[in-house]
């Protein structure tokens, strides 16, 4: 790996989780106020219509894409008897917070469940 990899253990992972799910924040409620402005469903739908429905597909992969952040650093993570503590620090925390970051992005798509999107 060069100097700038960004491979498993590296200090940015540490953010990198949280930032991914305040784009999916912002991406999902101003997708969201776009859709109502410019092209609502028929409120007569309720919560299951194609806005709601993007938004929970949308979510899935979102958190389907940190999963696989926090599987991949937790994977990375050496064995506690390597003698590379600080990299084992750095993947278990990154894995913690992209699981963290995971289960925000579904839980601010919860609405989506229940909810008309443009009432």
């Amino acid at each position: 790996m060069g100097a700038f990899s960004f491979g498993p253990g590296h200090p940015a992972h540490l953010v990198l989780g949280l930032v991914v799910w305040s784009l999916w924040f912002v991406l999902l409620y101003g997708g969201l106020s776009v859709a109502c402005a410019l092209v609502p469903p028929e409120s007569s739908q309720g919560a299951w219509n194609w806005l709601n429905g993007t938004m929970l597909v949308l979510a899935l992969v979102f958190a389907g894409g940190l999963l696989m952040g926090a599987w991949s650093n937790w994977r990375h993570a050496p064995s506690a008897d390597d003698g590379k503590d600080r990299q084992r620090f750095l993947c278990r925390t990154a894995a913690a917070v992209y699981l963290f970051a995971a289960l925000a992005s579904l839980a601010i798509s919860l609405p989506a469940l229940l909810l008309p999107p443009c009432t």
